[in-house]
């Protein structure tokens, strides 16, 4: 079928693209044609309409101007899609025949460069499955970052995707690594996907990337030493070098990270720690993040996250951050004075990535150059710090007055939005520039004159001069006046009201002035362009000053949130013991009104390494254990603490088992997500690891719940040995503080006649009742089931007393046997008791401590009755 020339190249173009909707430029407009223009139509909300194609007929057709399309691209992008740029590479006046075009640039999820969410980064990550588990690389091409690691296993690529939040991962074109997509899509089901040539993930093929890209500085990065992660990095730079089609100079480095670095904090824990996204609906209302994110600039805010989603191990690393922090807390001028420089600083990395990519405009620069103009005035009172971090930071800030003076004597202080129109060149910048302008100025001041000469002349009070593209200028005259218009004038277009004319005098102007703002656009677009690629040479000392500007602004935000927290500073050592005095849950304690939270103390690690917390549901158990938790990451990130007092032995991990939650789309019940969540902990954690166990085995019956979670316990105490916060309603756990290091505890509540008061109150003890029935009638049960519940309860709390069953539940008859022993822990312990290694007195305390437990239990037991009815 024969195409117009036109549309034959647009197909011959879109065949090398056919995963990508290709914005086809034509004029001031891009067009998309086909299945594109239909798609591109229907998720845009834009005209559909048809284009004559020569013998193929009319096919569809879109369009998007061409100076608003990048609103557009983003749009499409966010719901998936790739969108290959396709612009006029020749100017259309010159060309001889069809308008030569080529993409420029293919623009993904993971590549875009354009309305972004400011305090995040936006990450392309490539996977490299291998025999030392999984290679990971991930860049940011808006700010630079490019990093890369070793994943030993699948649950740990996971943990560290679902941490980066990628917006696309990038796979060899593999059979395996289209299998793995299905896994990673279960973690994170709105990332997009993208699959490249194999050979590009070769080792062979990744250095030569690394090598074109970084030069020889990748080598000492001991990216070398961790195979999958140098064929993901290099596979990526492919990726990145064909899609986008330009010198990357703002990936100059790469950062090799490993696990040993940071606490490792797994998906499900960050996930119901609610760090930086809430269970609710996925805000960052309500999250540790935005109780911490007070900082003023996009970069600090995207490194405070950074911070907060991956804690030091390193002591001396956090007691570094403590002590500029603390210096910022006792000052609170220089504190305020922080605040007003950093509220003057944009985004200095992703500014000059614009200015590297050949995106960044004019206002662009001006707004770079307004940054920098700070760096003076920031360095003079960082100086005034005494501590280490201070004086690192202010040995790393170049306050780059080269680049400031070149845009202050070059750029317009009033540049137009777009780089086609002329004025972004500062008068006396280039004298080329000023006697052109100088030309046009001259030559508008001549007709103005013009006009006033003509009018006096004709006595023609309305003519006027004018101009448009098609004619140039003109003088034009109203019909009523036609009489009055000279010979010598030449009419040049007819309109209902009015003629317009030309003469030879303005024909030769015309040519004077245009020619001159012609070569004005043109040489002040070069120059401007000179100026831009400039400052890209920068870019690595820009990036290094931003990186600075960003420490200095997640110091501030910490600082400013002890502040207003009424946080202390935490004892942060090497030792395991964890004590906390007065504690407070910083997000529960921001969202409650001023002194309604009820603080509460903490100290694991050295007499006690598991605490057994019992108490009724709504009493606060789950806000104290994750409240510890939160307080020990805020302490190892660097930050101050809502507490009166706190000694923090580093954790390497803290691991999660809170909340119930089903997994339908994978077929996993509650009780197996909790099993799972379970399984992941014992074998994860270590001695240092910090262990958060909330009502585990509540999801199946009483028996297994019960021996699933005693096992649990006792696993942790005597093969873990890890500190541990299990909260659990099984009252029959409690004996276990007979293990070493396992003590009771229960959050205290009140009893009134019409109630319960919950006091939030975590104390020594162990609770004998659950207050199911009072929290029922908080929660507005009728009081019809309330009643019979009661009655109920009442039935199976005396079955208990009179035959020593408990009345939760009772097994089936043919499990009998098997269960017995699981009906009370002091039945489990005397059958496994060796009598015959016992001393009389070993057995005598034994007896007496199960007597106590019993006694706490269930009360005193009844007088055993005679036959003849009176007490023996």
């Amino acid at each position: 079928m024969a195409y117009t020339p036109m549309m034959e190249q647009y197909l011959q173009i879109k065949q090398n693209y056919q995963d990508a909707i290709l914005f086809f430029r034509l004029g001031d407009f891009y067009e998309m044609f086909f299945d594109d223009a239909l798609v591109a139509s229907r998720e845009l909300e834009i005209a559909l309409t048809g284009r004559d194609a020569g013998a193929g007929g009319r096919v569809p057709m879109c369009g998007v101007p061409y100076h608003a399309a990048d609103g557009y691209i983003a749009r499409l992008i966010e719901k998936g899609y790739k969108v290959a740029i396709c612009d006029q590479v020749e100017d259309p006046a010159t060309a001889r025949g069809i308008v030569k075009r080529e993409v420029t640039r293919v623009v993904t999820p993971g590549t875009i460069m354009d309305c972004l969410e400011e305090k995040r980064h936006n990450f392309l990550v490539a996977v490299v499955e291998g025999e030392d588990g999984y290679g990971l690389a991930a860049a940011d091409v808006t700010t630079g970052l490019f990093m890369a690691t070793r994943l030993p296993g699948r649950e740990e690529l996971l943990d560290e995707l679902s941490r980066l939040e990628p917006a696309e991962v990038l796979l060899a074109d593999t059979p395996s690594s289209r299998q793995l997509t299905g896994t990673i899509k279960e973690r994170l089901p709105k990332t997009a996907f993208s699959f490249w040539d194999a050979a590009a993930f070769t080792r062979q093929e990744a250095v030569k990337n690394l090598e074109g890209r970084l030069g020889p500085r990748w080598a000492g990065s001991g990216l070398g030493e961790l195979p999958g992660a140098l064929l993901a990095a290099g596979g990526l730079l492919a990726y990145l070098a064909a899609t986008q089609k330009r010198d990357l100079a703002q990936i100059n480095r790469v950062q090799v990270y490993s696990g040993s670095q940071y606490m490792l904090i797994d998906a499900t824990t960050r996930r119901n720690l609610e760090l930086t996204s809430s269970l609710r609906d996925g805000s960052r209302w309500g999250t540790l993040l935005w109780v911490l994110d007070h900082s003023v600039t996009a970069m600090g805010g995207r490194l405070l996250k950074s911070w907060l989603e991956r804690p030091l191990q390193d002591v001396h690393e956090i007691n570094k951050r403590l002590d500029a922090v603390a210096e910022l807390v006792a000052d609170n001028l220089k504190r305020d004075e922080l605040h007003r420089l950093l509220k003057e600083i944009y985004d200095l990395e992703r500014l000059a990535s614009r200015a590297v990519y050949g995106s960044a405009h004019a206002r662009d620069l001006l707004t770079l150059k307004s940054s920098l103009a700070v760096l003076p005035a920031l360095q003079k009172l960082l100086l005034t710090f005494k501590t280490a971090m201070w004086a690192e930071i202010v040995r790393e800030l170049d306050c780059l007055e080269d680049i400031r003076n070149l845009l202050e004597e070059s750029l317009h202080p009033e540049p137009p939005a777009g780089l086609r129109e002329g004025g972004l060149i500062r008068q006396g910048y280039h004298p080329e520039v000023d006697s052109l302008r100088l030309a046009s100025r001259e030559g508008k001041n001549w007709l103005a004159q013009l006009e006033a000469r003509e009018k006096e002349r004709t006595g023609i009070r309305s003519l006027k001069v004018g101009y448009n593209k098609v004619f140039g200028y003109y003088l034009e005259v109203t019909r009523a006046n036609l009489d009055l218009v000279p010979a010598h004038y030449i009419r040049k277009q007819t309109l209902a009201g009015a003629e317009r004319f030309i003469t030879p005098e303005l024909k030769e102007m015309e040519e004077r002035i245009l020619g001159a703002e012609e070569r004005l656009v043109r040489l002040e677009y070069d120059l401007f362009t000179a100026v831009r690629e400039k400052v890209a040479g920068a870019v690595r000392r820009i990036q290094r000053t931003a990186g600075a500007v960003a420490r200095v602004d997640a110091l501030f935000s910490l600082a400013t949130a002890a502040v207003k927290g009424n946080y202390v500073r935490p004892l942060v050592h090497t030792g395991t013991r964890l004590l906390i005095r007065e504690g407070r849950h910083p997000v529960v304690e921001r969202v409650l009104p001023g002194g309604e939270f009820v603080p509460n103390d903490v100290d694991l690690g050295e007499d006690t390494r598991t605490i057994l917390l019992t108490g009724p549901n709504m009493a606060g158990k789950s806000t104290y254990m994750r409240q510890v938790a939160l307080l020990v990451l805020m302490a190892q990130m660097g930050s101050f603490i809502p507490a009166s007092r706190a000694e923090i032995g580093i954790v390497d991990r803290i691991l999660t088992r809170v909340g119930a939650s089903d997994d339908l789309a994978a077929g996993r019940s509650t009780f197996m997500v909790e099993m799972s969540e379970c399984q992941v902990i014992i074998s994860s954690a270590t001695p240092r690891s910090l262990i958060l166990m909330d009502e585990v085995g509540r999801g199946t019956s009483t028996y297994d719940g019960i021996s699933i979670a005693r096992a649990l316990v006792e696993y942790i105490v005597n093969r873990i040995g890890a500190r541990t916060l299990f909260s659990t309603h099984y009252h029959e756990l409690t004996d276990l503080e007979s293990l070493p290091g396992v003590k009771n505890f229960t959050v205290l509540v009140q009893e009134q006649e019409d109630g319960v008061v919950f006091l939030r109150r975590v104390r020594p003890g162990r609770a004998n009742r659950s207050y199911g029935i009072q929290v029922a009638r908080l929660a507005g049960l009728p009081e019809e089931i309330l009643k019979r519940a009661q009655e109920i309860l009442a039935g199976l709390e005396n079955r208990r007393q009179v035959t020593g069953v408990s009345g939760r539940e009772r097994e089936p008859a043919g499990e009998h046997k098997t269960a017995v022993w699981g009906f009370h822990p002091i039945l489990a312990q005397l059958a496994k008791l060796d009598l015959w290694q016992m001393t009389p007195l070993e057995a005598l305390n034994t007896i007496a401590s199960w007597q106590r437990a019993l006694k706490q239990d269930y009360g005193q037991p009844p007088a055993r009755q005679s036959q003849t009815g009176r007490g023996v």
